[in-house]
């Protein structure tokens, strides 16, 4: 099975070099030539557009930005769509509307295709290691036939029909947020009331505050680099889809409106490419505290990629 992967950004990059690792045969896109290069150097083919991807590759796994992204990638000038689809395997990793990939599902499956969704959770240091989890939509046949190259990113955990991972991701990134926000508030509060952070952390772990945010975030703030892996940029973009996915369903969204109120504050304050968690240092600021902890706060980008 010859796998294609389109969009090599921070997380893309890392899961293409996780299924190169597996064995596959690889065909690389990307907008920015240099960014296909060190596949190429292990033997990767690259390929002119998304549709040459297709034209070289059984399977195609695509991570781009946001809805606009993926739309270009998948219906632009020398889109996907434009190849010829028919038994091709197309499986999205974007964070995405899952109004538009439905729609964009049906599109490819009547071209003769497979479409499957199974965008990804956890950090950049998960899709170094290759054990991201991955909320997967799609037929069940499919999934199969794809499996080994979804496994080789990290954990299958199949939600139903083609579209609900895209549902899992954003209802995921949520709570997400809200931790995050929320997390801020509190450590604050803590300091000020003369609980140290440090200290403040390890007795929150494992209690009913705990949360991957807790666990993994949490030194970011203590390190003062806010996690820039994950930018504000992004954390807007799955907020703006978020809210549209609440609108649609007619869901009441206070805590979700707050915390998008307050990641804009940070964005302007600290500009779209700071990390996620300056939505913390909003807080610090305002109280006129630092919330720094002396120590050894591995970056997540620093993690060390499995051997082959």
């Amino acid at each position: 099975m010859r796998v294609g992967f389109v969009g090599l950004g921070t997380m893309g990059r890392n899961a293409a070099a996780n299924v190169q690792r597996k064995g596959f045969d690889l065909v690389v896109y990307d907008i920015r030539s240099e960014a296909m290069q060190p596949f190429i150097d292990q033997g990767a083919c690259p390929a002119t557009s998304p549709a040459d991807v297709f034209n070289h590759a059984d399977v195609v796994v695509t991570m781009v930005f946001g809805p606009k992204e993926i739309e270009a990638v998948a219906t632009g000038e020398n889109g996907l769509f434009s190849a010829d689809c028919q038994g091709k395997y197309w499986i999205d990793l974007t964070t995405s509307s899952p109004q538009l990939m439905r729609a964009l599902g049906v599109d490819f499956a009547a071209r003769g295709g497979h479409p499957i969704d199974a965008p990804v959770t956890g950090s950049v240091d998960s899709a170094i290691r290759g054990d991201m989890i991955l909320f997967v939509g799609g037929e069940d046949r499919d999934v199969e036939h794809v499996r080994k190259v979804l496994e080789a990113m990290g954990e299958v955990r199949k939600v139903g029909h083609h579209g609900t991972g895209y549902v899992a991701k954003l209802v995921n990134n949520q709570l997400w947020k809200i931790h995050a926000a929320a997390i801020g508030e509190a450590m604050v509060t803590a300091k000020l009331a003369g609980l140290e952070p440090e200290i403040w952390w390890n007795a929150m772990k494992g209690g009913a505050a705990d949360s991957f945010v807790m666990q993994h975030d949490v030194p970011s703030i203590f390190a003062g680099h806010y996690d820039p892996s994950f930018p504000l940029a992004l954390c807007l973009k799955d907020l703006r889809l978020i809210e549209q996915l609440m609108t649609e369903t007619g869901t009441r969204n206070d805590l979700t409106r707050a915390t998008h109120d307050r990641f804009k504050e940070a964005a302007a304050r600290y500009g779209m490419g700071a990390g996620e968690m300056t939505v913390c240092k909003v807080i610090e600021d305002d109280a006129g505290i630092e919330l720094r902890v002396a120590g050894d706060w591995a970056a997540p980008w620093e993690v060390k990629a499995p051997s082959a």
